[in-house]
């Protein structure tokens, strides 16, 4: 009888979590300034283009990595060369960071002025709505203060 009154979908995980989503843009939008929008633009192409050249660089890495792994299984065959002194085989390794890992710098980087920048807009945009609410504020306490002296005076 109670088993089929429950309903297991009624509840969600996440009903009570607050979720800010960043402020986005758009044509009419107040509070971000053209320059703002322009740069953000700007910053959106340039990490679209950086996106890009990832995967380019992993298709890369990968290409590189399956010949290497194909040349260890299978070495091309080397003529022996004669020689009458011995020939020491070491190599230096210099750790050179990939381009895969600079471009996720790259990338790191441009996530977090566009961050930035949604941040000093939001900061920007809550500064003018505290101030319009300080001015509401001052008018109560101006009107207040008017009624007082009114009924000061009538007493």
């Amino acid at each position: 009888m109670f088993q089929t009154a429950f309903q297991p979908t009624a509840f969600q995980n996440n009903a009570f979590q607050i979720v800010i989503t960043p402020v986005r843009p758009t044509g009419g939008d107040d509070a971000w300034t053209p320059e703002e929008r322009k740069k953000y633009k700007a910053l959106q192409k340039k990490l679209q283009v950086a996106e890009n050249k990832r995967i380019e660089a992993l298709k890369t890495d990968a290409k590189n990595r399956k010949q290497a792994i194909a040349d260890l299984v299978n070495p091309k065959p080397v003529a022996p060369i004669q020689q009458n002194k011995v020939q020491s085989n070491q190599e230096v390794s210099v750790d050179i960071p990939s381009n895969l890992a600079n471009i996720d710098r790259y990338i790191a980087n441009l996530v977090r002025q566009q961050q930035d920048l949604q941040t000093a807009v939001a900061m920007r945009e809550a500064k003018l709505r505290l101030e319009q609410e300080i001015a509401i504020l001052e008018a109560k306490r101006q009107a207040e203060l008017d009624d007082e002296e009114a009924i000061l005076l009538l007493l």
